[in-house]
């Protein structure tokens, strides 16, 4: 009989940041975990026969929430690195190639990104699905998220190409949540609902989180989303850029929840000197990072977190130099760490559970070496971890209280199998799309 593993575990002598007010970060101390809970953080805590994890040399602090990745698109990793077209995107990932996926392809999509998420440091992820072609395509990506031990809520959404029928989409939310919802497990459902009101009803109904692209330049807020009181913390828009005021005053009335993606918003030319995430705060909403994309990123929030701290920085004094009074001071690194940890907690609507070391919160923990030649030595811990640190320096990452990567390796995920799967399911797509590709540039015409 094997032995049962030790319920308890010490996380000993650490650089603590907890991003919690209430609990003080600690130049060196301790976070002892009990099965899935974080039970106390203090400078030197004694606990007899738990499991220790040496943090000496480390930071221990929350993990990252990555508050916006289309995951289903992690097999096409950096074909598009160039794009500045959105519309030449969807013409390539949505109506080309994913046109052709089938639920193996999400499966093993939604893994891939699963997997390289955990690797740096992100403990929990809103997968924004924009490609629910059938139940069977839902249900796949659902057990892989499941498999891979990570934090999710899954967003299901209408597929972007005309060949794809949505129709099963709506009818299908209550047997979502009834399999997912009511579980208390890792993976959560909710609609990527863009402004389809009908299927917004029907997710509150079910009292589920609702997900909106947004992009002003594209689309309105609907009077009737205000006028009936459909707008609330549920609701979730992305990106939010060249908003008008009125639209702004709207989310903040009904306070509802917002990210952003830095490196996709300008990837695309989305967002401008107005700033999406600095309107956000103005008006008193918390803003979230999320990754967005690997068809010119990956599964890397450090990059967000860079490319948020540079582009407020250069916004702001854009519009100082251009003569605007009262412009927002510069953003401070633990604004930033705020915007990857508890930030997008609240919006999925976790921010009870996970966020911050809290004790009696969900233990979801990374531990991030400072012993490296890039990193060392620490003079700043939150500086350090927003302007630093990059995945190869997560040492350790811990998931309701089970370690998910430990000394820099994955636990229980068999990458040699993983990396053969997705290069079989992208060349699947490619071969069967025709879409032609080059290692060193544009496809091929």
């Amino acid at each position: 009989m094997s032995t049962p593993k030790n319920p308890r575990t010490l996380f000993k002598g650490g650089t603590v940041i907890t991003m919690d007010a209430a609990v003080p970060n600690l130049a060196t101390g301790d976070v002892l975990v009990d099965n899935d809970r974080i039970v106390s953080v203090s400078a030197n805590i004694q606990a007899d026969g738990a499991e220790i994890i040496d943090a000496s040399a480390s930071i221990v602090m929350p993990g990252l929430v990555d508050a916006h990745h289309h995951m289903w698109l992690g097999v096409m990793r950096r074909l598009m690195p160039d794009v500045d077209d959105l519309f030449a995107y969807i013409g390539v990932v949505a109506e080309t190639l994913g046109a052709h996926y089938r639920p193996h392809d999400m499966s093993v999509s939604t893994s891939l990104t699963a997997a390289a998420s955990l690797d740096a440091g992100i403990t929990t992820i809103i997968d924004a699905c924009h490609s629910s072609r059938s139940p069977e395509h839902t249900d796949a990506a659902l057990d892989a998220l499941k498999g891979s031990g990570i934090r999710a809520l899954h967003m299901v959404g209408a597929a972007m190409d005309k060949k794809a029928s949505a129709a099963h989409l709506a009818g299908d939310l209550e047997r979502l949540a009834r399999n997912w919802n009511s579980t208390g497990g890792l993976v959560q459902v909710g609609l990527f609902g863009q402004f389809n009101l009908d299927w917004w009803k029907a997710a509150r109904d079910l009292d589920m989180r609702i997900l909106t692209e947004f992009i002003g330049d594209l689309a309105k807020l609907p009077a009737e989303v205000t006028e009936k009181g459909l707008l609330g913390p549920h609701n979730i828009f992305n990106h939010c850029t060249r908003l008008p005021e009125d639209t702004w005053q709207r989310f903040a009335d009904a306070r509802v929840s917002v990210t952003v993606n830095p490196r996709s918003d300008a990837l695309f030319g989305f967002d401008d000197e107005s700033f999406a995430y600095q309107q956000a705060i103005d008006h008193g909403l918390a803003p979230a990072l999320g990754i967005d994309l690997d068809t010119a990123f990956g599964s890397d929030l450090f990059g967000e977190m860079h490319a948020l701290f540079g582009q407020q920085r250069s916004a702001m004094r854009y519009r100082r130099f251009r003569g605007e009074t009262n412009v927002p001071a510069p953003i401070s690194v633990e604004a930033v760490l705020q915007a990857a940890t508890i930030n997008g907690a609240r919006v999925a609507g976790l921010e009870a559970a996970i966020g911050t070391l809290t004790p009696g919160k969900q233990a979801d923990i990374i531990m991030v070496r400072t012993d490296g030649v890039a990193v060392f030595p620490v003079t700043n811990a939150i500086g350090t971890i927003v302007q630093a640190v990059e995945r190869s320096d997560v040492d350790t990452v811990m998931v309701a209280g089970k370690i998910r990567k430990r000394a820099g390796r994955l636990v229980d995920i068999d990458l040699a199998r993983l990396a053969s799967e997705a290069t079989a399911s992208r060349d699947y797509l490619l071969e069967t799309s025709g879409y032609r590709t080059s290692p060193f540039g544009a496809a091929a015409k």
